[in-house]
């Protein structure tokens, strides 16, 4: 056996059991745990070539930007089942857990042993995305956006913590390209319903038919290969999904 064979049998990928941490964490909680990138040049010159596995032959093919965007990537099934579907872009998983990043981070570190050329397109960060996200990425950079089965922080006095609201849809319109897609998924549907109306009610977004929803080889991934979801269809619950196309700044109404 060669010993690049032996390097690769002996990274196995992670038990989750290990990495477990409180699923609830308050975005808005002021602390310094993070360290993120004054702006998305420093994020594109010192964190690029170190989180993701670039050939000669990717030099031709990829992007040296991020593409795809998984915020709050839990245990990164999404963001690993996106990176071979889409070998041309760069995937990267966002998750505010410690340990929880740090398990998404030797998965792909196993995939990649596991199968020599793939998944070098994947990546995970441990940030913030609430406070964080224009820092990482340029006007206009992010081709799709993805929102799993985010907490719902079903109190009132909590809403303000959800990950969809009209100020942080915002933001995702500026990093957004034009005809970019946004996705959110839950079995909740009452927040579901709170997505919808949020992306429906900001000039910046409009609804994609559902046409173009069955036609979208992410669709499948988004709803089968997040662990939640993945639990949800254990359960025989039901999952509900939006998709939001950014239109271009002159269409945007006044």
């Amino acid at each position: 056996m060669s010993s690049k064979n032996s390097t690769n049998d002996e990274i196995k990928e992670p038990q989750k059991r290990f990495f477990r941490q409180r699923a609830h964490v308050n975005p808005l909680s002021f602390n310094n745990a993070f360290e993120y990138p004054s702006c998305p040049r420093e994020f594109q010159e010192k964190d690029m070539k170190k989180l993701y596995a670039f050939s000669d032959e990717d030099d031709e093919k990829r992007s040296k930007k991020v593409d795809f965007l998984d915020v709050g990537c839990g245990f990164g099934g999404l963001t690993v089942g996106l990176a071979p579907l889409f070998p041309n872009k760069n995937v990267l998983g966002m998750e505010i857990r410690m340990k929880v990043t740090e398990y998404v981070r030797l998965r792909i570190k196993a995939l990649r042993a596991k199968h020599p050329g793939q998944y070098g397109n994947a990546a995970v960060i441990k940030t913030n995305a609430m406070k964080f996200l224009p820092n990482y990425f340029e006007k206009g950079q992010i081709s799709k956006m993805f929102f799993c089965f985010p907490d719902p922080h079903f109190k009132v006095k909590k809403h303000n913590r959800r990950i969809i609201n009209y100020v942080l849809l915002t933001e995702y319109a500026y990093v957004l390209r034009p005809g970019g897609l946004l996705y959110t998924i839950t079995d909740v549907y009452d927040l579901h319903k709170w997505m919808g109306d949020h992306c429906e009610s900001h000039p910046c977004f409009v609804r994609v038919s559902q046409d173009e929803i069955d036609a979208d080889k992410a669709v499948p991934v988004v709803f089968n290969n997040t662990e939640e979801g993945k639990k949800v269809a254990r359960n025989n619950g039901k999952k509900f999904l939006n998709v939001f196309r950014r239109i271009p700044d002159d269409k945007v109404p006044l």
